[in-house]
């Protein structure tokens, strides 16, 4: 017989006449109507030549036609491409698999019928009597008849006389192996319920998957919550490859670069689905960076153009519709809440809705059910939290019934008592503060245009200010310092203006010092305080000289000397005023004195260290540790500056032990942080490096550090590379160089010695490959060229001694290290006088006896540079016992390179100890110096 064509429909047709049923029954098992299951079978009489039923069942019965295949699945055709959510895919399909009713749950736009519908055609084979969808949306009654009655229309059944539609749908299903996916069921909730807890009894092979913005809360239920689009993985997230394919799809396709911007900015949207798609739509008008303009008002730029649905034409009316199915009192609740910014618990919405605990717990729970709310379960108890669009559109409402004022209030009133309670720092401090700090922010940025509450918008702003230092946000703390000034009376203002100060201190901003030292004098002269104005005057000549390599603008001398003038002047009797005048004096004779083109006459020396020490003397008066520190930094580099290193390094820890019980405030922190790193750089210069590297390494782990790592390890890397610790070094480098480049390159000579370590350590290494990339840094930090006699110098002369290369090394350091005093004072005085005299000897120089002798007296009572003189002075008297001694002496000192190298020196059985020290430390092999 010739093979005929027939269409799937009527194969199912023929298999179940040939199980012998009637129209009727073969209509209700295929969900469709018995004149159609008649045009079916007239059909397939005429394309298969036979006379009757009888013959057409005979024929159904032939091995061809005896298994019958799946039904295709009945399912609306996806428009736009399914992107990411491979978890969300895996656990609700595995729930699907599991229970047989099943529940995808979140707010109006998050993607569940997307995520429906995509699960339920991945499980189409499991369902041999076919994957059925229901869209709810079309019906407004929450009665089970109307719901049974969309059901059956999308089944394919038709009226039977004497039987409602929910029997007949439950009659059809009876026996059936189907998934019916039942979509949008939050405004029908009690109809689906009811006709789903008849199915599941009546049909014991049916699935159901429902989407609902709400759960059902039938018996076995399972609910499954969809969580917006995944932004985990920055650029490489679900969220961004949403938001660039529908942006692709506009013909201007996002660069890829823009991937990490994108992520930022779908994270401002919370990940929601139809928000990203919306927005994408947009993407060719607005570009990213309108976009991003427009998240404050995602209301009016998610607003899109022609969608099947009208509910997701935009946000607003994806929100309309979850709004509408509210109570009364859900509505008014949900407007109040939406102040809080971020997350908020029962108490808090009590407080600020103005509402009894009670009252409140149950109206959050039932928003929560509407999925209007997420809920956070913590340690500390349960919190809720709405979306940002859910937010702003409560907000809208709230200002449209003209409560914004009354609820704003209540909110800053909690947020006073929030910001209060923080000022007690506790374990979880870090967790409370980023849980209220945008409410804090938004709270102020409402308060303080309302002059009538100028006092709370101050004290607001000043407690602002305290908690953001605490958090270590620099940045945030000194402009709310700013705010808390021009927000205060004038005495206030001055005391803002002095925190600001510091907070720029920290930050390393010179200028904004200076500016702010000088509005805290104005301040305190509107406010009838000359004392104070003149110690801020004071203190503003003085930080230019202290913290002058913060500054972009050099202060002209004789702006300083007006201001010292000016401070003077001012102060009277004031001996706080007093104390910082004298300071500031002291700064400036340093200063003149370190800039003498001749170098430090003896008359200079004794009257720059008597100026330090007299300011020292006031400072301590006054019993303020803090202006008392300032004081010693001066002595410090006075001392420094005049060649005694010894006592410029007690200073500097007399510094740090004043300081251990100072208040971490911006001030105490600022000459905290600034202290440690004297005290390192005051260690290396007398050879302590186990003191520089404690030091050094409180200065790395000091918490306001944290974010500038080149800042942070910058002197530990100097202590590490001249103690030859490689390891550190490379583990540290990497941190240095990421966050170096992260801050976008600064240049200075601050961080010039520890670049110039980390270049010296890898020429150890033999590594020319690294030690040409940071040469490269070195050269974008633009450091005075003067510094060729100073840090350089020892580092490059440690390379050329370690190559063996002693004569090139003596020309790097031949200049007298009084013809370069400025740049071998403080650290590098003793370490470039030990090199010079070592490379003197090795290579042979008739004047080698008198250079050691000279250097014998500079370096006397430094472990790491004595113990190079007397290398040098046993290698030029060949006295390998003596020499070997000093090897003791640099493990003594924590040098282990030195040691290492003492060996290598010492030849023979000692060499080859010498070279598995260098190999263990991770060093290329030394070369044995060439003598003449």
């Amino acid at each position: 017989m010739a093979t005929v064509e027939i269409s799937a429909r009527e194969a199912e047709v023929l298999a179940l006449v040939g199980e012998h049923l009637s129209n009727a029954e073969i209509g209700a098992r295929l969900f469709i109507s018995v004149r159609t299951v008649e045009s079916h079978v007239s059909s397939l009489l005429r394309k298969l030549e036979v006379p009757d039923r009888r013959a057409l069942a005979q024929r159904a019965s032939e091995p061809a036609h005896t298994d019958r295949s799946h039904p295709a699945p009945v399912l609306p055709a996806p428009l736009t491409s399914f992107i990411g959510r491979k978890l969300e895919r895996a656990e609700l399909t595995e729930m699907v698999k599991n229970d047989r009713q099943v529940t995808a749950v979140g707010p109006g736009g998050v993607g569940k019928t997307r995520l429906a519908l995509t699960v339920a055609a991945e499980l189409a084979e499991e369902y041999s009597d076919g994957v059925w969808f229901v869209d709810l949306v079309p019906i407004t009654s929450p009665d089970i008849s109307v719901v049974a009655g969309t059901v059956g229309l999308a089944l394919g059944l038709g009226e039977q006389p004497g039987r409602g539609m929910d029997e007949s749908v439950l009659a059809a299903l009876a026996d059936r192996h189907a998934l019916l996916v039942l979509d949008n069921c939050e405004h029908v909730r009690d109809g689906v319920a009811l006709f789903i807890e008849r199915l599941l009894a009546a049909c014991p092979r049916v699935t159901v998957l429902a989407t609902s913005r709400a759960r059902l809360m039938v018996p076995f239920e399972r609910a499954y919550t969809v969580p917006p689009m995944s932004l985990a993985g920055d650029g490489e997230s679900d969220a961004v490859a949403l938001f660039m394919d529908r942006a692709a799809a506009g013909g201007w396709p996002p660069n890829h670069a823009l991937r990490e911007q994108v992520a930022a900015f779908c994270g401002g949207l919370d990940g929601m689905a139809l928000a990203i798609e919306l927005a994408a739509a947009r993407w060719t008008t607005l570009g990213l960076d309108g976009l991003t303009d427009g998240l404050s008002d995602q209301l009016r730029m998610l607003a899109g153009g022609a969608r099947t649905d009208d509910r997701h034409r935009s946000v607003r009316a994806a929100l309309d519709w979850s709004h509408t199915l509210l109570e009364p009192d859900d509505r008014v609740l949900l407007r109040r809440l939406s102040v809080f910014m971020k997350s908020f618990t029962v108490a808090a919405a009590a407080e600020v809705t103005a509402s009894e605990k009670g009252v409140v717990a149950d109206g959050l729970a039932r928003l929560a059910e509407q999925s209007l709310l997420v809920v956070i379960a913590s340690p500390t108890g349960t919190q809720y939290r709405a979306l940002e669009t859910i937010r702003q559109y409560g907000m809208e409402r709230l200002v449209e019934v003209g409560e914004r004022d009354d609820v704003r209030s209540l909110h800053l009133r909690w947020c006073l008592a929030e910001a209060a309670d923080l000022a007690v720092v506790r374990a979880d401090w870090r967790a409370r503060f980023d849980a209220v700090a945008d409410d804090l922010r938004a709270a102020l940025a409402w308060v303080a245009d309302r002059p009538a509450q100028r006092a709370e918008a101050y004290g607001l702003a000043r407690q602002l200010a305290e908690l953001t230092f605490t958090r270590h946000l620099i940045g945030e703390s000194q402009q709310r310092y700013e705010q808390a000034a021009a927000l205060a009376d004038e005495a206030a203002a001055a005391s803002m203006f002095r925190q600001a100060a510091a907070v720029a201190g920290c930050r390393m901003r010179g200028d904004d010092m200076y500016r702010l030292n000088r509005a805290a004098a104005d301040a305190a002269q509107r406010a009838g305080d000359t004392a104070g104005a003149a110690a801020d005057l004071a203190t503003a000549a003085t930080n230019a000289y202290r913290f002058a390599s913060k500054f972009v603008r050099t202060l002209p001398p004789e702006e300083a000397i007006a201001l010292i003038a000016e401070a003077r002047e001012l102060a009277g009797d004031d001996q706080a005023a007093q104390a910082a005048v004298a300071l500031a004096e002291a700064g400036r004779g340093l200063t003149e004195a370190f800039g003498a083109a001749e170098g430090a006459s003896d008359d200079a020396v004794a009257e720059t260290i008597a100026r330090a020490e007299r300011a020292v003397e006031l400072a301590h008066r006054t019993g303020d540790p803090l202006a008392e520190s300032a004081a010693l930094d001066t002595l410090t580099g006075a001392q420094s500056w005049s060649g005694d290193a010894f006592a410029a390094a007690a200073t500097a820890r007399r510094r740090i032990t004043l300081l251990a019980s100072a208040p971490p405030t911006p001030t105490g922190t600022h000459e905290l942080i600034d202290a440690l790193g004297e005290a390192t750089e005051a260690g290396l210069g007398v050879g302590d490096l186990p003191g520089a590297r404690r030091w050094a390494r409180q200065l790395a782990d000091h918490p306001m550090l944290a974010e500038v790592g080149h800042r942070a390890t910058s002197q530990l890397l100097v202590a590490d590379a001249l103690a030859g610790n490689v390891d550190e070094v490379l583990t540290r480098s990497a941190r240095f160089l990421e966050a170096w480049q992260r801050s976008g390159r600064p240049t200075g000579s601050v961080l010039g010695a520890a670049v110039a370590g980390v270049g010296m350590i890898h020429g150890l290494r033999d590594d020319d490959d690294a030690r040409r990339e940071w040469a490269a840094v070195m050269d974008q930090l633009a450091t005075p060229a003067e510094h060729t006699y100073g840090y350089r110098a020892v580092y490059d002369s440690m390379l050329l001694l370690h190559n063996g290369d002693a004569g090139e090394a003596l020309g790097r350091m031949a200049p007298e290290p009084g013809e370069v005093w400025r740049w071998v004072t403080w650290v590098w005085l003793h370490w470039y006088v030990a090199l010079r005299a070592e490379a003197t000897v090795l290579t042979g120089s008739p004047d080698a006896a008198d250079r050691l002798a000279e250097a014998r007296t500079i370096v006397a009572g430094n472990p790491v540079a004595g113990a190079i003189v007397e290398r040098a002075e046993a290698l030029l008297t060949e006295d390998r016992e003596r020499l070997l001694a000093t090897a003791d002496a640099f493990d003594a000192a924590g040098c282990r390179y030195q040691s290492a190298r003492t060996r290598v020196l010492a030849g023979g059985d000692h060499a080859a100890l010498g070279a598995a020290a260098l190999a263990d430390l991770g060093l290329a092999p030394m070369t044995t110096p060439r003598r003449s």
